[in-house]
């Protein structure tokens, strides 16, 4: 009588009773589902992984801690004294009288007056001319490379390189605009002297020089427009400035709103321009809140008053951020 073959031979045999035995003993490696359904008796979110990244946030906590908690209390707690740099004497509890000074202060409003004027200067300029920069390089201008180098290499540069090459070109005697303007007959103007025209001269250099960043974003925003928007929008007959307005606009609105957001910080942080190419003059029309804020702490040395007026500044930016976050955010809903 012939016996039936067994497939595998005699070692399949063996090792489907010895994978038989390891299921129910219930040995890791067998196959067989613990009581919680993890496969081979590991629990999930057992103790060996639970904290298992701590240790690659504690650095970062520490660095958190130590650089901006630790320093914004003190600079809270400063703000209640009458501390001095100088150090003469020891600092007493002021309450809110620093408060109360800023909010009296004829030169703290002066100085947010012209912080909100160079903002508005500079941001809407910023962003806007970024947006025309990147649609005509997208479009496909010849010697795109050159474009791009051309629009982003200035922000590459140091402020105080760009504050010292556009300081001779406001030279009012030998500088190159009036030069320019002297040649087709009309008189040179006094670019950083004239109270009228030191700020929009500080908005002009400010556009040339950080323009590039903000044309990037808006160039990388573009090229992740999907392309068969732009296809369906041609069969339909739609021109160039309706797609524009209908597909590529909406599609940066995200971008835009990013940019307006950031272009609007870092502009009511302005301080090194400024500083370097007027020092605040004339007559003190282009001193920023910043500037006025440096001015107290290191060269009157009151830094209790320099750090109220510090965190009311912060107050204002953290008002503004959180006012134009929740309108972009609405808009887009």
């Amino acid at each position: 009588m012939s016996s039936v073959p067994t497939v595998g031979g005699p070692a399949a045999v063996d090792g489907n009773r010895t994978s038989a035995k390891r299921r129910r003993r219930g040995v890791p490696g067998g196959g067989a589902p613990s009581a919680d359904g993890a496969p081979g008796g590991v629990k999930p979110g057992g103790g060996a992984s639970r904290g298992a990244g701590w240790p690659f946030v504690v650095p970062f906590l520490v660095f958190f801690v130590l650089f901006l908690v630790v320093p914004l209390g003190f600079g809270l707690w400063m703000s209640l004294t009458d501390s001095s740099l100088t150090g003469n004497g020891d600092s007493t509890f002021a309450g809110l009288d620093n408060y109360t000074e800023a909010f009296t202060d004829g030169e703290v409003w002066q100085s947010l007056g012209n912080t909100a004027w160079f903002t508005l200067l500079s941001s809407v300029p910023l962003v806007l001319f970024a947006l025309v920069m990147a649609l005509l390089v997208h479009t496909g201008l010849p010697g795109q490379w050159i474009w791009r180098l051309s629009f982003f290499a200035p922000y590459l540069l140091p402020v105080a390189v760009v504050t010292q090459v556009w300081g001779m070109l406001y030279q009012p005697e030998l500088g190159l605009f009036n030069t320019m303007l002297k040649a087709v007959g009309i008189d040179g103007i006094g670019w950083v002297v004239e109270e009228k025209y030191a700020m929009w001269s500080v908005a002009l250099l400010t556009l040339w020089w950080t323009v590039g960043f903000n044309f990037l974003l808006y160039l990388a925003a573009l090229q992740s427009v999907p392309d068969h928007l732009y296809e369906a929008a041609a069969l339909d007959g739609a021109g160039a400035w309706r797609r524009l307005c209908s597909i590529t606009l909406p599609q940066l609105r995200r971008t835009t709103g990013l940019i307006a957001v950031l272009q609007v910080l870092a502009s009511l942080k302005v301080f090194d321009q400024i500083y370097l190419l007027t020092k605040g003059g004339p007559a003190g029309s282009t001193r920023p809140i910043l500037e006025y804020i440096y001015d107290t702490g290191f060269t009157n040395y009151r830094l209790g008053y320099a750090s109220a007026v510090s965190y009311v500044f912060f107050a204002i930016v953290l008002i503004l951020s959180l006012a134009q976050l929740g309108l972009f955010s609405r808009r887009e809903d």
